[in-house]
């Protein structure tokens, strides 16, 4: 193996195909770039940035860090990796959920080793959620690209272009205005700054959320800031904070895949949508991400 590489091991409940075939759902997205089953994105390692690329192996995900790939690197790779794509879960008792509820049980069959694939870092997460509120998920991604080719980081190899998300303390010195030329709405970059001054000035961190003890007063604390509904705290809950118990209860998809696989002629009611996931609680992210696959590959066959 090259002085570069890595072999991340897996268990048999993941599926690098699976996990590879939803990152590959949007043409536009712009932190990574797919091709020959290989991603490629950089990151920031320490203050450095780091290109790297992840493929399928017999034994789990072969990674090869470019460039130098110094031990400290190769680290952070791994800690990025394992995080992006919930290694550490063990999903056997959401698979058993899944194969006795009706719900959940063709999603969990046709998309068995997919995990709920992440965003660590906490900056990017809140930035996507708050694009994606009350529009087309097609035009958040092209949003989030003009942000991030005019704010992030640019690194060139083999003629391709990769892009590091740009760092709350590089937007916590903007005004509103300059996102606002990107198209971003108004009360959207207000909000966007606004989350960007806290993670700056060091009073919004992952750590210090985490801390809080539970979901509900992670919720709590989110929905104290400005722009931050029960939607987007459970949304930053399940693809950063890795809970996999959030519920993004008024989430539109969730609601129209529920109403696809249980055969409803409307969408459900916010009640109903609670009453589904009754049976799922300790693993409602799961079956929400599972839903929202299920949703989409079913939206592909047609």
């Amino acid at each position: 193996m090259e002085n570069g590489q890595l072999i991340i091991r897996t268990s048999n409940d993941f599926s690098f195909s699976e996990n590879l075939q939803y990152l590959s759902r949007s043409a536009d997205e712009c932190m990574f770039h797919l091709r020959d089953g290989r991603v490629t994105r950089a990151i920031d390692v320490e203050g450095e940035p780091v290109l790297f690329r992840i493929e399928g192996h017999p034994d789990g995900i072969l990674v090869t860090v470019d460039g130098e790939a110094t031990e400290g690197a190769k680290a952070g790779v791994e800690r990025f990796v394992h995080d992006w794509l919930d290694l550490g879960r063990n999903l056997e008792p959401f698979y058993e959920l899944g194969e006795r509820d009706p719900i959940l049980r063709d999603a969990v069959r046709l998309h068995h080793g997919l995990r709920v694939v992440g965003i660590p870092d906490l900056f990017e997460t809140f930035v996507w959620a708050i694009l994606g509120q009350q529009i087309t998920v097609s035009f958040a991604y092209v949003l989030k690209r003009r942000f991030v080719e005019t704010f992030g980081r640019a690194i060139e190899a083999d003629g391709v272009t990769h892009y590091l998300f740009p760092s709350a303390e590089r937007v916590a010195g903007l005004e509103p205005e300059a996102l606002r030329g990107l198209k971003i709405p108004a009360r959207k970059s207000e909000y966007i700054i606004g989350i960007a001054r806290l993670i700056a000035d060091g009073d919004l961190t992952r750590e210090g959320l985490l801390a809080l003890g539970g979901d509900r007063a992670i919720e709590h604390r989110l929905t104290a800031i400005r722009g931050i509904g029960p939607w987007t705290a459970n949304y930053v809950l399940m693809r950063c904070l890795r809970s996999p118990d959030a519920y993004p209860a008024a989430d539109v998809g969730l609601h129209n895949a529920l109403k696809l696989v249980a055969g409803m002629d409307r969408k459900p009611t916010l009640p109903e949508v609670e009453a589904f996931a009754e049976p799922w609680k300790g693993w409602r992210a799961y079956a929400t991400f599972y839903l929202w696959r299920y949703l989409n590959s079913e939206a592909e066959r047609v």
